[in-house]
């Protein structure tokens, strides 16, 4: 339909989908679980410029950092604001990581609800995100992409199969519910498949 969208029904319920926004949903979930992000050993560790307060939330998070492929030692006989050396950090193909992403990582945390420490462990540097996103998209079927029915079947098992199938990850709706078809357009929407 419309060289890019999907019409697909479930029961009685008619749906839309896009097929573009389906499809990098799933890139972009897969993305995210088979990726590992490499990280790169500093020749010399580097001395982390923060704030005391960062400096708290570094170190009570370290799992957080290590988990986004940042290695921090922390030195307990340096004096506060200087106890933090980075020896490692994440790299991905063309994509660099920095102390900027530090930061940014440290002032996400210190943001967050102090009763919200189940959400720490998911926590992801929006950089690495926008870097799923932009795969994800550019290895998707494009709107204008003539597909097939079995093409177009393809796409919705594949969203059928992932945890959060409701938008692409820059928002787009993958897709709306049209209608609730009665028994006798059930019928004639059967028979035009």
């Amino acid at each position: 339909f419309n060289l890019g969208f999907i019409i697909a029904r479930l029961g009685s319920d008619l749906y839309i989908l896009d097929q573009h926004a389906c499809e990098e949903k799933y890139n972009f979930e897969t993305l995210q679980a088979s990726t590992k992000i490499h990280q790169q050993p500093l020749i010399h560790p580097k001395t982390l410029e923060v704030t005391a307060a960062e400096e708290a939330t570094i170190v009570e998070h370290l799992p957080v950092f290590e988990r986004n492929g940042f290695q921090i030692a922390v030195d307990e006989a340096a004096p506060p604001t200087q106890r933090l050396k980075l020896e490692k950090v994440p790299f991905s193909k063309t994509t660099q990581f920095g102390v900027d992403d530090i930061h940014e990582l440290a002032s996400i945390i210190a943001d967050l609800p102090s009763d919200s420490a189940a959400g720490y462990s998911d926590l992801q540097l929006p950089k690495i995100r926008m870097m799923f996103a932009s795969r994800a998209c550019r290895s998707s079927v494009m709107i204008g992409t003539a597909l097939d029915v079995p093409a177009m079947a393809k796409i919705v098992r594949k969203l059928e199969s992932i945890e959060q199938p409701w938008n692409c990850p820059h928002g787009r709706p993958t897709m709306r519910h049209l209608t609730e078809l009665t028994d006798m357009a059930m019928d004639s929407f059967a028979t035009a498949m």
